[in-house]
């Protein structure tokens, strides 16, 4: 099945609230704990790409009171819902929220201890320059743990998967579900653009039946 891209941004207020009211709580929890796993123990400054409302970010900073996180979107409205949870959060001295394209970084080389990114890929249509991005701002000893959807290899596979996530979502929620499905990349382009992007020592793996993963863990 070919990729066809959806936009980039989801930047309507609407469509930010629409997304942060969809309950991701186990998802983002157990991102955040596997997240966890492959940083430093102790003190550490971490990107998060493509925060959206912050929800992974917060969960992190829960359980890992000497971190620094800085979380950047390009969506204005999601970071504007992220700062409302990360003042109920009493989190402002550890998480920065920052309107930034992953494509084009403003940091220096070699920076974060960690950097994770969750559903954040299949939105670029080039996701090659985030990679490249990604090696040239993290440390030569940092981890990286990346997750979000591969592109199912057909229409019906597609349509079980959008069939399977419950009544509980609306119809154009489901519509953004398999957008982003059919915008994903499939395992073997992930892996293809990571070497390209000269990042070696990762692992990439399917994860799920709608999941790949990429990590490193830190220190390696």
């Amino acid at each position: 099945m070919e990729r066809v891209l959806e936009p980039e941004v989801m930047d309507s207020l609407e469509e930010a609230i629409e997304y942060d009211a969809m309950d991701f709580t186990e998802v983002n929890s157990a991102f955040a704990q596997e997240a966890i796993a492959l940083g430093p123990s102790e003190q550490g400054v971490v990107l998060d790409a493509g925060t959206g409302t912050g929800r992974i970010p917060i969960i992190m900073c829960q359980m890992r009171h000497n971190w620094q996180v800085i979380a950047i979107d390009l969506a204005a409205s999601m970071l504007q819902i992220a700062a409302n949870h990360i003042q109920e959060a009493g989190l402002q001295e550890q998480i920065r929220l920052e309107l930034v394209d992953v494509k084009h970084m403003p940091y220096g080389d070699r920076q974060f201890d960690l950097v994770v990114s969750n559903s954040l890929v299949h939105h670029l249509p080039n996701p090659l320059s985030f990679f490249q991005e990604l090696k040239r701002v993290l440390k030569p000893n940092g981890g990286i743990f990346i997750r979000d959807l591969f592109r199912p290899r057909d229409e019906a596979t597609m349509n079980a998967l959008v069939n399977s996530i419950g009544a509980e979502y609306n119809e154009h929620q489901k519509k953004l579900f398999r957008d982003s499905l059919h915008a994903a990349l499939t395992i073997d382009e992930v892996r293809n653009l990571l070497a390209e992007a000269g990042l070696s020592g990762v692992e990439v793996y399917q994860s799920s039946d709608r999941h790949w993963t990429v990590q490193k863990p830190w220190n390696c």
